[in-house]
């Protein structure tokens, strides 16, 4: 009865139906079923078939019946991980090394110079207040920020002067010695004495450092009581 169903001609199967008695026609709906015996008599087994596996619009999932349970694991479709690769802390990047990191960019050196020279020439033309304002704080983040990599370049000096001298009691037969953050701050201090006293600018230097103190200690004195 199901190759019957399935054919595309039905109208043969139903002028053979007809010609059966009740009798035959009811043990043939015990036999097959009444769903299956209905669709074989209307004859709409073959469409609505074709209707149920139609979807109305391409992007709408397809209906799934209620009565099928759903199994405990489902077959999902794998979707490609997406990984996101961040030059900065992957490995395929390699180390960074800051000596190397300013040889490759030192152009970038003559491009800051002419921006800040540029800003000063801009700042000597402008009359606003407020965009004057804007760029004194321009100029002055430059400056700040030329100072910062200079202080960090002298600090990788002193750190490769450092080693330098180590490997050098290393290999005289002395026991080496790790240096501390004191020390190194030690150390900096000593430079930053030696290019005052080359530039002749000491004296105005422990100047300012002695005001600086006198303020910090004129804060932490207790204020007269008034009469």
């Amino acid at each position: 009865m199901a190759e019957l169903m399935d054919s595309d001609c039905s109208c043969p199967v139903r002028e053979e139906l007809s010609n059966l008695s009740f009798q035959e026609l009811q043990e043939l709906q015990n036999k097959v079923g009444l769903k299956v015996y209905n669709q074989v008599v209307s004859g709409s087994g073959e469409k609505q078939h074709k209707e149920s596996r139609q979807r109305p619009r391409k992007g709408r999932p397809q209906e799934m019946s209620s009565k099928k349970p759903v199994p405990f694991l489902r077959n999902t479709a794998t979707v490609k991980k997406r990984v996101v690769r961040d030059p900065r802390f992957d490995d395929l990047s390699g180390d960074y090394n800051p000596e190397i990191f300013e040889k490759s960019y030192s152009f970038l050196t003559d491009i800051r110079s002419h921006e800040k020279t540029k800003v000063k020439q801009l700042l000597g033309t402008v009359s606003r207040p407020d965009r004057k304002q804007e760029l004194e704080y321009v100029l002055q983040r430059m400056t700040e920020q030329d100072k910062a990599r200079e202080s960090k370049r002298q600090e990788r000096e002193r750190l490769k002067r450092f080693k330098q001298e180590q490997r050098q009691r290393v290999a005289e037969g002395s026991r080496p010695y790790f240096l501390k953050r004191s020390k190194l701050r030690e150390l900096a201090l000593a430079d930053k004495f030696q290019a005052l006293r080359r530039s002749s600018k000491v004296d105005v230097f422990l100047g300012k450092k002695r005001k600086r103190n006198a303020m910090k200690d004129r804060r932490k004195l207790p204020w007269p009581k008034a009469q």
